[in-house]
């Protein structure tokens, strides 16, 4: 599937927020994203930024999506500014690398404070997580090899 517009995704569950179909507090919004907390937090702040454009994950990300995923940060940093994240030092931002990603839109978790997730919020999302790579590593590989791998 790739990219699409949002529209042409009805059983995408964060297409439907796109869209105002579901009953979900928006956070931020903007004309290309908007954000949320998670259903299910792992942190005390737990907030998924997304694309109102349908792109299925990060696998499908490709070098032309850099300032994408920047304005991505930068909303998700704004949130947590918002909401009174002291450090921001101690937070974490990354995607699910699939097949563990649990909704097929991409969707950019920020956690924090990271130093307090319980142990499973650490293997969802922690340093040693097999399926969660840092917005870090995902730019680099967009800088390096124009896709993610």
């Amino acid at each position: 599937m790739g990219t699409q517009d949002a529209s042409g995704s009805e059983d995408c569950p964060f297409c439907l927020i796109v869209n105002n179909q579901a009953d979900t507090e928006i956070l931020l919004s903007d004309d290309e994203l908007l954000c949320f907390r998670d259903m299910k937090p792992g942190a005390i702040h737990h907030y998924l930024v997304i694309p109102r454009t349908h792109i299925d994950n990060c696998k499908c990300l490709q070098g032309d999506h850099i300032p994408l995923v920047e304005r991505m940060i930068e909303m998700a940093t704004s949130v947590l500014e918002k909401n009174k994240v002291g450090d921001l030092s101690d937070v974490r931002m990354g995607f699910h690398i699939p097949p563990f990603s649990s909704v097929p839109h991409l969707h950019l978790h920020a956690l924090a404070p990271a130093s307090k997730m319980n142990f499973k919020a650490q293997l969802h999302y922690g340093p040693q997580s097999h399926w969660f790579i840092t917005v870090d590593k995902v730019l680099s590989q967009l800088r390096t090899r124009g896709k993610v791998r």
